[in-house]
């Protein structure tokens, strides 16, 4: 019966720490916590680039991964890609702005 306790013990203590090693995040993959967080910083940009009088266009996409956030998509000036680009780096969380716009 001792034997059979630590064996089960022994288990649930390997399934929790496979469990939590679930939820962290590596190089490739976000954890839960960051996923999250990156989502919202996703739809700060997107508010901000929306709400900016010169950049109104629907054609930006917006990704973020790890507070890296990237621009994409198709504008109508190097203006437009430069203030797109200034919007989304004044935005709280965001660690840098990669640009993939191109001009119209």
């Amino acid at each position: 019966m001792k034997l059979f306790n630590r064996f089960a013990n022994l288990f649930l203590a390997i399934l929790l720490v496979s469990s939590l090693l679930g939820c962290a995040s590596t190089a490739k993959h976000e954890g839960t916590g960051e996923y999250v967080d990156d989502s919202v910083i996703t739809s700060k940009v997107k508010a901000e680039i929306f709400q900016d009088d010169s950049l109104k266009s629907s054609e930006i996409n917006v990704e973020t991964f790890k507070g890296v956030v990237q621009l994409s998509g198709f504008v109508n000036s190097q203006a437009d890609i430069n203030r797109a680009v200034e919007v989304a780096g004044s935005v709280k969380g965001v660690t840098s702005v990669k640009n993939s716009m191109r001009v119209k």
